[in-house]
């Protein structure tokens, strides 16, 4: 049936066409199926589920047993609990154990799958096989209009667009009662991101949160830069802070500036213009440590001492811009007033960033769809019957550690149980 509607570019009929092979279209695909509901699912790039493929450094944290409403960022705090609510992660986590894939739970309560984020895709897929749901490739909507405007509570969609199709480009055709739009946002393009969801949403006369990159590694201009080329690679585990949000955890050295799940954490809430304090230190008061070594008569060099604690060669590189005068001094030799101003740069290094890496590199798009145009039960529009956004196109923000993935997996439920 697939190939034939493609090939001979005829109007089909469906009940629910969803745009986007994501996690949150397949997921709300599958949930319509459910309900014997016939379903087209249109992607534009050669490949279903990219984005899950790649997370998780290839092993998918596909969700996390510990959510929180305040885990997720948006205009309207709020707008997520209803969907995380009706479908949590122990829901998704029992699908994961119907098909036998093989998980295991990390730090902060992160899920991974063991083997691969293939297991994930599979999954999916064989949930879209067994209930019907249809899936077109290489295909590019370009255009979303409404038919039967006269009986506006029964829309009728008609997607036209164009389709490569055994190497050859065709036109592209459909209609559908329900329309979900699951497109993403601009996070890394290389795997499908694009604007299409919010100029469908403009075309409907729907409001954007302006969108930025998030979850995104920082870059800097100014003496971190050198400093950071030469400890490419290094892993430190801190505390970062910024608009009086903190994340414990790994901050890394890039010959960009830096990255690291602390970092991409707090990318979220820093703004062009501001600075993060960086706590390299975050389970010791430094500056009382090192009076407490100074009355013990420490002859140690402080990079000596502080080498128990740090990586030596970041050590040799705060020497050179906080203590370069006294680097030969022992603990015991140094003043006490300059070991507290030491201990308090170890534990408040202040740093401004000079941009992020941009969508690039980006994890997830912040901002988007305005959810107050959208339902928090249903995610359909509710200036626009059957017309329904989910997962990364609204102004919904996981924190990094799976929230983004169960963001997905419930609002696709919530809109593919009423779709």
């Amino acid at each position: 049936m697939q190939s034939n509607t493609q090939k001979n570019n005829l109007q089909i009929q469906y009940d629910v066409i969803v745009l986007g092979a994501g996690a949150a279209g397949l997921m709300a695909a599958i949930t319509a199926a459910s309900r014997n509901r016939s379903v087209l699912v249109v992607e534009k790039s050669n490949k279903i589920g990219k984005k899950i493929l790649m997370s998780g450094g290839g092993k998918c944290n596909f969700t996390n047993t510990s959510i929180e409403f305040d885990n997720f960022i948006s205009q309207n705090p709020h707008f997520c609990k209803s969907a995380l609510s009706r479908y949590t992660a122990f829901n998704f986590i029992k699908l994961v154990e119907k098909h036998k894939i093989e998980y295991e739970e990390r730090k902060d309560h992160q899920l991974f799958c063991i083997h691969s984020s293939k297991d994930i895709v599979n999954m999916l897929q064989k949930e879209c096989s067994a209930s019907g749901v249809e899936i077109i490739k290489d295909t590019d909507v370009e255009l979303v209009e409404v038919l039967s405007k006269k009986e506006p509570e029964k829309p009728n969609y008609l997607l036209k667009g164009s389709r490569e199709y055994l190497k050859k480009s065709e036109t592209f055709e459909a209609k559908s009662e329900s329309l979900i739009v699951a497109t993403g946002a601009l996070s890394i393009p290389t795997l499908g991101g694009s604007d299409f969801g919010y100029k469908l949403a403009k075309q409907f006369s729907l409001s954007l949160v302006k969108p930025s990159a998030g979850l995104v590694p920082l870059m800097f201009s100014d003496f971190l830069k050198p400093i950071a080329e030469f400890l490419s690679g290094l892993s430190v585990n801190v505390e970062v802070s910024c608009q009086k949000k903190s994340f414990k955890g790994g901050l890394l050295f890039t010959h960009r500036g830096l990255s690291g799940p602390a970092i991409l954490q707090i990318s979220n809430y820093w703004n062009p213009g501001q600075e993060i304090v960086v706590n390299l230190l975050p389970d010791l008061d430094a500056s009382k440590e090192l009076q407490k070594e100074k009355k013990g008569n420490n002859k140690l060099l402080l990079r000596s001492f502080l080498s128990n604690h740090l990586s030596k060669s970041l050590v040799l590189e705060l020497q050179k811009i906080w203590w370069p005068s006294i680097s030969e001094s022992s603990i015991q030799d140094i003043s006490r007033k300059d070991l507290i101003k030491i201990g308090s740069l170890l534990n408040h290094w202040v740093l401004k960033p000079s941009s992020t890496e941009g969508y690039r590199t980006a994890e997830v798009t912040l901002g988007g769809v305005d959810t107050s145009s959208i339902s928090s039960k249903t995610m359909e529009v509710n200036c626009q019957p059957k017309m329904y956004f989910i997962g990364e196109v609204l102004d919904v923000t996981g924190h990094l550690g799976g929230f983004n993935f169960q963001w997905a997996w419930s609002s696709g439920y919530c809109a593919g149980l009423v779709a």
